[in-house]
């Protein structure tokens, strides 16, 4: 296929393009600074613009693009910038999708959402037909997956990824927790009770090529294992496979100190299962917590 992948530079785009170029796919990045790559096309998500032609040349568009929301401390402008990086990518890939004639329109649009969708769902178990939570996250979320809704109404596929928590030691959920736990001096977040929806690398990477060729999935879709954990559970794992204590909780207080806004997102709970991709019949690599942390350390 000829897929064109806004937000490669970032965590998850590297190891796609890297997996679906391995598959012998061509891969087209969108950068916002002037191109290098004959495999790269400019666009500038923030003023809408986008080339249709670079559009049109695709069979599939997978949107990953948005800041980090874990990569740094949260105030008002960081808030604005995780919604907007979001949205305007979101908005003009589909918008653009849409003013194409229907012939040159690309088969499918995947397009990033996250598990923040739902937000604090405690202990009950949510799937994709449950509706939007509250909070922050979740309000970011409603307004990025309505966004896709031009290239829908056009008759464009659209999978909407509700990505859970990718572990990789390179970064993601994993990264930051390495350092404290290898010196003994970490622990489980807050109350240790809210739940986790993690996924294997391994297993987000072949999710979605598998998405990708499944014409009869459209909607959202959690992208999550099917074994959700919590904090404190999540964190005996982690030490046990790390060969160090993990004894030492993490207060509420002090996430809120050295995180900011993101301390209430990082103690929220959120049970979710993948619903369509287990109905679907996707074969994990990596079902249970202990195997993905395994491969996320050693692969």
């Amino acid at each position: 296929m000829r897929i064109l992948l806004a937000g490669a530079s970032g965590f998850l785009g590297t190891r796609l393009v890297d997996r679906l170029s391995a598959d012998g796919h061509q891969v087209t990045r969108l950068v916002r600074r002037p191109a290098l790559d004959p495999r790269e096309r400019r666009w500038d998500p923030a003023a809408g613009q986008l080339d249709p032609a670079t559009v049109a040349e695709s069979d599939a568009v997978v949107n990953l693009a948005g800041a980090g929301v874990g990569d740094k401390r949260w105030n008002d402008d960081y808030r604005r910038l995780i919604r907007t990086s979001r949205v305007d990518s979101t908005s003009t890939l589909a918008t653009t999708i849409a003013g194409l004639p229907a012939a040159d329109r690309p088969q499918v649009l995947l397009n990033s959402s996250a598990v923040g969708w739902y937000g604090n769902t405690g202990d009950r178990v949510v799937e994709e037909d449950a509706p939007a939570g509250e909070g922050f996250l979740a309000d970011v979320c409603r307004v990025w997956e309505a966004a896709t809704r031009p290239a829908e109404d056009a008759g464009v596929r659209v999978v909407r990824l509700r990505t859970g928590l990718p572990l990789h030691r390179d970064g993601g959920l994993l990264k930051p927790q390495l350092l404290p736990f290898k010196l003994g001096i970490a622990g489980r977040l807050g109350s240790g009770r809210q739940w986790l929806p993690w996924i294997s690398m391994a297993d987000w990477l072949d999710a979605i090529r598998f998405l990708l060729d499944r014409a009869d999935i459209a909607g959202p879709v959690n992208v999550v294992g099917p074994n959700p954990v919590t904090n404190a559970e999540f964190t005996r794992e982690l030490a046990r496979q790390l060969h160090r204590p993990a004894i030492i909780p993490i207060p509420a207080l002090a996430l809120k100190v050295v995180l900011g806004g993101f301390a209430h997102e990082a103690l929220t709970s959120t049970r979710v299962l993948p619903a369509v991709l287990t109905r679907a019949g996707y074969p994990y690599h990596h079902p249970d917590l202990r195997t993905a942390l395994h491969a996320a350390l050693t692969e």
